[in-house]
């Protein structure tokens, strides 16, 4: 492809962000969300050929890693810890509970589906679809209809299960790979180091940012334009201090976005707005090099027995994992099964899957992708079609409803 067509592409491309911006509003208030519209977009420049596959691939993989990176950061930031700090139960039983037995009840559901797999890489496929996205229901968690605590619950979920799942993604990856290592011990470590140090990184920046922020603000020494720069900055700064000290850097990037949101509050806006739009501009574009790139050829793989995966996973796994998890709090009827359905699979999903499928080469690293792949374009579709009508359903009929 000459530089004139890869030109055109570009152009397209940017045409269309443009547009969509202009109409992004509007859009959010109907059952066409952007993941849907951008991995629908990604996937017809791929038909059109407009944008050359192999030198975009180096890219989708950073664009993913940034974006999510934002995304963590700034939900965490808006968070009101104060108000959270009276009852914590729903986030924390979804995540201790909910999340370790959805990989437990996955993998058992789908060893009937694929027999001839080691049970190794079925615990694998079940932990890469256990993390949930709040990116693709944001008609839920924006809804100002839906009670506070709910939305909270579900933007800290999502927040801290990405980084939570990490750890035996990655080991069921290294044991799929025949990887030999010294014994449970190492693994026992790596995931204390991981689920501890990441936090620690997270505070460090977050609460530290925070702090010489407002110091710079009140000695006027800065200006809005360039806090939203720093708050970016931060973001990054804890996801790669905690991978420097053996951490995990997502769970750290939702921590800083804590331990800033406290300390900032509602005194730099700037903040929260600029960088709100520079992450999501970045979760546009990784949702549209997931079409562009990866939706053509996980289609062609998508057979009934990975399609009844995914049905399983969505319709199936999560919804009994979040209800068990929640036996015994406040969380009414309605409540288990809003939660239960609205786990959407995203950006961490896919990042995973590439992440380990190199590593455990191509016999079911392969298959792997494109069962997330497909999984995260049939989540976007679903999820994405029963957001709004979903909401203002729960919200309605929600006792906790205000």
């Amino acid at each position: 492809m000459d530089e004139k067509s890869m030109a055109v592409g570009l152009l397209v491309i940017t045409l269309f962000i443009a547009v969509f911006s202009m109409l992004a509003k509007r859009l959010s208030t109907t059952i066409f969300t952007a993941p849907m519209i951008f991995l629908g977009f990604g996937y017809l420049l791929s038909k059109l050929e407009l944008i050359p596959a192999t030198e975009m691939q180096s890219v989708l993989h950073l664009v993913a890693e940034i974006a999510l990176i934002l995304l963590l950061f700034l939900d965490a930031a808006k968070i009101d810890i104060t108000a959270l700090k009276k009852d914590f139960v729903w986030p924390t039983r979804m995540l201790l509970i909910g999340l370790p037995l959805g990989m437990l009840i996955g993998t058992m559901f789908i060893s009937f589906m694929l027999p001839t797999w080691p049970l190794v890489a079925i615990a694998l496929v079940a932990a890469i679809l256990a993390p949930t996205d709040a990116a693709l229901g944001q008609a839920v968690v924006e809804n100002p209809h839906v009670p506070e605590k709910t939305r909270q619950t579900l933007i800290i979920e999502s927040g801290l299960n990405d980084g939570l799942a990490l750890p035996a993604i990655l080991l069921f990856a290294s044991l799929t790979a025949n990887v030999v290592h010294t014994g449970e011990t190492n693994w026992l470590l790596f995931g204390f180091k991981q689920l501890v140090f990441g936090p620690i990184a997270g505070i460090v920046i977050g609460l530290m940012g925070g702090v010489l922020l407002m110091w710079a603000k009140k000695r006027d020494y800065t200006a809005e334009v360039y806090e939203g720069v720093g708050a970016i900055a931060m973001a990054v700064a804890s996801y790669l201090l905690a991978g420097f000290i053996g951490g995990n850097g997502f769970i750290a990037a939702f921590v800083a976005g804590l331990g800033f949101g406290y300390i900032v509050k509602d005194k730099c806006k700037f903040v929260f707005e600029f960088t709100e739009s520079e992450g999501q501009g970045l979760v546009w574009v990784a949702f549209l090099l997931i079409g562009l790139l990866l939706i053509p050829d996980a289609l062609k793989h998508l057979t009934f027995t990975t399609f009844s995966i995914i049905l399983v996973s969505l319709f199936l796994v999560r919804p009994l994992a979040i209800w068990i998890s929640l036996i015994g709090t406040d969380a009414d009827f309605r409540t288990r099964l809003f939660f239960g359905w609205f786990g959407p699979r995203g950006l961490a999903t896919v990042l995973f899957a590439l992440t380990i499928a190199h590593e455990i080469g191509a016999e079911y690293g392969e298959q792997i992708l494109y069962l997330a792949v497909n999984t995260v374009w049939i989540s976007a579709l679903l999820h994405g079609v029963t957001a709004i009508p979903g909401a203002n359903w729960y919200a309605s009929k929600s006792p906790h409803s205000s």
